[in-house]
């Protein structure tokens, strides 16, 4: 079960989960705080940067399962 989804907003996300930053960080996805960050969803942020939206996706769900399962 995906938690996470491309159509989140990376805001949300971080809120939601802080433990995804250094994530979205290894994805070189490291303006977590700029004002795009605020209303862009993870899948256009990611699209921005030329990164990999579905290998960012499994790693953060990845991320939060683990720590959900401790």
């Amino acid at each position: 079960m995906a938690t996470i989804t491309k159509e989140m907003s990376i805001t949300d996300c971080i809120s939601k989960y802080p433990q995804t930053v250094p994530v979205f960080m290894k994805h070189g996805m490291g303006c977590l705080g700029c004002a795009a960050a605020r209303f862009e969803s993870i899948g256009q942020g990611a699209s921005a940067h030329g990164i990999d939206v579905d290998k960012l996706i499994q790693d953060l769900n990845k991320v939060v399962e683990n720590e959900e399962g401790e």
